[in-house]
């Protein structure tokens, strides 16, 4: 979808402001519908896997501290949502030119909560690896409605901690070393594309939260 300058960069100005910034309505509807139907595809493969913490090589399941199951995205592999692929380019290149971050790539997964599944507060940084720099999530969560659980809990320094519902075709982006942040517990399915703008290059796909 294409998008003013103006718009990217209020969106830029809130991000570097505030460390985060939320935009709805994020993929066309056309691209939309890929997207849900690759997910579903996928999930219909089997081919999604319990989600672990810590860099890879040493991750590990903690059931205690998060619930989700992730099936890593390769652009080349992946031509059938080569559309989003598209759009995460464009991303990347709005926050290299709007935020000067020299970002060299991106690494993404499809991430499925199930009912009663959560992740507990944390950052999206490793000890040792600090190439994350914008975390980005796009919702799938068609007809959510309050009740049904799965925001997303940011703790931005300074500010009172808030939630972000998990709203289908919602964006949001934020800084992935400085805010903490949770999933709440899921009381349904809970869909999402997942992942991160890099200034290293992504090694995938066996690659850890």
């Amino acid at each position: 979808m294409q998008r003013s300058l103006k718009f990217w960069e209020e969106q830029m100005d809130l991000l570097a402001q505030q460390d985060y910034v939320v935009i709805d309505q994020f993929l066309n509807t056309e691209h939309l519908k890929t997207t849900h139907d690759f997910f579903n595809q996928k999930q219909a493969e089997d081919v999604f896997k319990k989600a672990a913490i810590g860099a890879s090589g040493s991750e590990k399941i903690i059931r205690e501290i998060r619930g989700d199951y992730t099936f890593w995205l390769d652009k080349q592999r992946d031509q059938e949502i080569r559309p989003f692929f598209e759009e995460m380019d464009e991303v990347k290149e709005k926050l290299n030119q709007l935020m000067y971050l020299s970002l060299s790539d991106y690494e993404f997964h499809l991430a499925h909560y199930p009912s009663d599944s959560f992740y507990k507060k944390h950052l999206d940084q490793f000890d040792g690896r600090r190439n994350r720099m914008i975390s980005v999530i796009i919702y799938l969560n068609q007809d959510w409605k309050t009740g049904d659980g799965g925001e997303l809990r940011v703790y931005p320094e300074g500010q009172n901690t808030f939630d972000i519902p998990p709203l289908e075709n919602r964006m949001v982006m934020f800084r992935s070393d400085v805010l903490h942040h949770e999933v709440l517990k899921s009381n349904t399915s809970r869909k999402s594309i997942t992942g991160w703008m890099l200034y290293q290059p992504a090694v995938l796909p066996y690659l850890a939260l």
